[in-house]
């Protein structure tokens, strides 16, 4: 058990002087942006698709599923709130975020994790080219800019799919369920004047992004023994980061919906 707290403990602080190092880091970002708009490309275009395919079914799923209990009470025309505050609080960021480490976080890892094991990492360090700056400045700062950006698509299109619910499945009309669901997010200004629901949703977006960024990255950089360590590599990148992100989760909607 003591050994298990050791290495936990060593592999947060790994992260951690990772996450360090990128931020002393971050002015390579201009001139690196090549390989930046690279790492945008591929870690918000290519699962796009994803994103939006999930994020209509989730949206469809809340609307049933709460629509069907409201119903029982004559509430069903509530639905629209509780799917714009759903989808904005919690399911947009926390379902993009998990495609994302499934994806992007996952692919990161074993694009790395091969190159530590087949010693192309040490040879940027032969060649005097500074590897945190060319491979993980533009990996975290992709993810960090992508993950929000997708989180506005899953929250539209999500609401989208909700509305299609109410209408054919609980007699809500779709004027009805808009005008629910924008009244629920007006008010609480703070940030750019987006609603509270909305930027700390957006927010949260950000920060999980950095997390898979890092962790995947992390787990990539320390990869070792040929192809079965890339994999495990992989596999850890992903277990690690949707953990990290659920328990970030729920301190982040304690700071800003309880605090």
């Amino acid at each position: 058990m003591l050994k298990m707290l050791r290495e936990f403990l060593a592999d947060v602080g790994f992260h951690l002087e990772l996450f360090a190092q990128v931020l002393a880091r971050l002015g390579a970002v201009v001139t690196r942006r090549e390989l930046v708009l690279d790492q945008l490309y591929q870690a918000g275009i290519r699962v796009t698709h994803v994103v939006l395919l999930v994020g209509l079914f989730i949206g469809m799923i809340v609307s049933l599923q709460t629509g069907l209990e409201l119903a029982r009470f004559g509430q069903q025309d509530q639905i629209g709130t509780i799917v714009a505050l759903s989808m904005c609080r919690e399911m947009g960021p926390f379902i993009t975020a998990t495609i994302m480490a499934a994806t992007v976080g996952s692919a990161i890892a074993a694009e790395l994790g091969t190159m530590a094991v087949s010693d192309e990492l040490t040879a940027l360090e032969v060649m005097s080219i500074d590897r945190l700056r060319y491979l993980i400045v533009p990996r975290v700062v992709g993810l960090a800019v992508m993950c929000p950006l997708l989180t506005v698509l899953c929250n539209l299109i999500g609401v989208v799919g909700g509305g299609f619910i109410a209408e054919s499945q609980l007699n809500v009309g779709l004027s009805l369920y808009y005008d629910s669901a924008i009244d629920s997010l007006t008010g609480t200004y703070f940030v750019f004047d987006l609603p509270k629901d909305v930027y700390s949703g957006l927010f949260k977006s950000f920060v999980f992004g950095v997390i898979i960024a890092v962790i995947a990255c992390g787990a990539g950089l320390q990869a070792t023994s040929g192809a079965m360590g890339v994999g495990s590599a992989t596999r850890k990148a992903v277990r690690d980061s949707i953990i990290a992100i659920i328990i970030a989760n729920y301190f982040l909607s304690w700071i800003f919906f309880q605090a």
